[in-house]
């Protein structure tokens, strides 16, 4: 099985500068991929936000199996006791619950600025998570993209740019970029099924096909009927003949068809699938 690779120099790097922005803020939102819950899950963020109040979001939850997203809502939940929602960057339904839990989670930081003979202050919040698991459209959903900024506050890094939301809560309009620390190869093809890694640390056609043998083990014969497969062998070549992508010589052009199979799922084209699965 071919392996997927990250450098620890932009693993070092990326830590560093996260470190940073979450000393800056009262309340971090952690943005999870809801089709891989577990997977867009960082295995030492409780060390790397040291003791922040959080607020999980289970992003793209419009692209994932419902029963599953409810069922890992509890779980998470259970695990990390911290608030845990689904939400979707399309839809501004939950706007006012996030903001109000983001409120709640910061109240004890500015009892305790008060408590020390400050004026109350809004409560200021990040938001983090793996790349490309929607951390900038929750952002953008947060402030309506009115990009309305309030500018560097006292004691705080000048190029840190803030948003005000409403006259409680302050955004960081920088997203967190969790790095890509990954010794488990099964979380690390999931993070690419979903995109959340570059291409160049892959190679797209075992990945189509680790993604092919994943969603026939949890969804049966989906694969099968949506690429209109009949007694062929469930594979990238024969889905690329079916598709007549074919390449000089008439063999099958995997490589166009591995990116369009990937693509199909990221785009939601294949159903609401969950790839991790709660039993």
């Amino acid at each position: 099985m071919e392996h997927i690779h990250w450098y620890p120099g932009h693993i070092a790097k990326a830590e560093k500068k996260l470190k940073e922005q979450v000393n800056i803020v009262d309340v971090v939102i952690e943005v999870l991929d809801a089709r891989i819950p577990e997977s867009s899950t960082y295995p030492d963020i409780e060390k790397l936000l040291r003791d922040k109040p959080r607020l999980i979001l289970m992003n793209k939850s419009d692209l994932a199996n419902n029963e599953q997203t409810q069922k890992w809502l509890k779980t998470i939940k259970e695990k990390t006791n911290c608030p845990v929602l689904a939400t979707s960057a399309s839809d501004n339904k939950d706007l006012s619950k996030i903001l109000n839990k983001v409120i709640e989670l910061g109240q004890p930081k500015i009892i305790a600025l008060v408590k020390k003979g400050l004026l109350p202050r809004a409560v200021r919040v990040m938001v983090v998570g793996m790349p490309n698991v929607g951390k900038s459209s929750i952002i953008n959903k947060l402030i309506k993209k009115t990009k309305a900024k309030t500018g560097a506050k006292a004691g705080v890094t000048r190029d840190q740019q803030w948003v005000r939301i409403n006259p409680k809560v302050d955004l960081l309009d920088t997203p967190g970029i969790i790095p890509l620390k990954q010794e488990d190869q099964q979380k690390a093809y999931k993070l690419a099924f979903v995109d959340s890694i570059g291409e160049n640390a892959y190679d797209v056609e075992a990945v189509a096909e680790i993604f092919i043998k994943n969603v026939n083990e949890i969804y049966p014969d989906l694969i099968k009927n949506y690429y209109k497969l009949e007694d062929e062998e469930v594979n990238i070549a024969n889905i690329a003949l079916r598709r007549n992508w074919i390449v000089q010589g008439g063999r099958a052009d995997t490589k166009r068809c591995a990116q369009n199979i990937l693509n199909d799922f990221r785009t939601g084209r294949l159903g609401k699938l969950t790839l991790d699965v709660n039993e």
